[in-house]
């Protein structure tokens, strides 16, 4: 099956600095070797993921694809030391993060790493504002400096109205982008998303992809984001795909792009 794709839209500004990353970009983003990862289930044990090999370049926007249950969603957790694997090696920025203390991994995370997750989970007693803020904050930015960040970037995301708005009284398409705004405090090296656009409308989603890929570009920010979301492919500098716990090549005809 012929997938197609329509004209890549203008993308929107993205008000950020311009730091010089030509330093950085002889290192990959992120490595992985022989990643594998089993779980046990009573007197059961699966191995979802079976030997990744995966380096992905900085400044680079790449998705992981495959069928539900593939193991994209585990890898996507491994990369980002959220779950240790089973064996296999994994460095983020030059800096190998298996086996490091929990500590100094959830610093790491903290400064380097912005998470979209599926869920969104926005704390329910703030504003839009306030969740970004609440992560700024984490992270040092405290003050009149993290409410001017976190509006800026509500701006960015299409939701410059809705700064006061706590999670109830926005849409499901309106707390994802919450989501991704908040991702982006703090300029982190790495995005790792798990489907970022799966609430979003085609337009809203391909703006937010063109938010993120300006970044990539401009900034030096590595993106790393499962997807089942055919719409969005022509954005990647990459598409990896995954299937039965293996990278394999691209399929022939891969119909799971549509599975919800």
């Amino acid at each position: 099956m012929q997938l197609a794709f329509r004209q890549r839209p203008q993308p929107m500004t993205l008000m950020t600095s311009t730091p010089d990353t030509a330093g950085d970009l002889a290192t990959p983003a992120i490595q992985a070797k022989g990643i594998e990862m089993a779980f046990q289930v009573g007197d059961q044990q699966f191995k979802v993921l079976k030997g990744i090999d995966l380096e992905i370049k900085t400044g680079d926007v790449e998705l992981l694809m495959g069928p539900s249950g593939s193991g994209k969603t585990t890898l996507l957790s491994i990369l980002g030391g959220i779950l240790t694997p089973t064996s296999g090696q994994v460095s983020l920025l030059g800096q190998s993060i298996t086996g490091l203390p929990r500590h100094k991994l959830s610093k790491f995370r903290l400064q380097n790493i912005g998470f979209i997750f599926q869920g969104f989970n926005l704390f329910p007693a703030l504003t839009a504002a306030e969740n970004i803020e609440a992560t700024l904050n984490l992270k040092g930015i405290r003050g009149r400096a993290a409410k001017k960040q976190s509006i800026k970037l509500l701006r960015q995301v299409g939701l410059a109205d809705k700064t006061r708005s706590l999670p109830r009284d926005l849409s499901g398409g309106q707390k994802q982008r919450v989501a991704i705004a908040r991702a982006l405090a703090g300029n982190p090296k790495l995005i790792l998303a798990d489907e970022p656009t799966a609430a979003l409308d085609s337009q809203r989603g391909h703006t937010i992809m063109e938010l993120l890929r300006k970044l990539a570009k401009e900034e030096g920010c590595t993106v790393l984001m499962v997807t089942h979301d055919p719409r969005i492919m022509d954005i990647a500098d990459r598409v990896v795909y995954v299937e039965d716990g293996l990278i394999t090549p691209k399929p022939a005809n891969p119909s799971f792009v549509h599975e919800s």
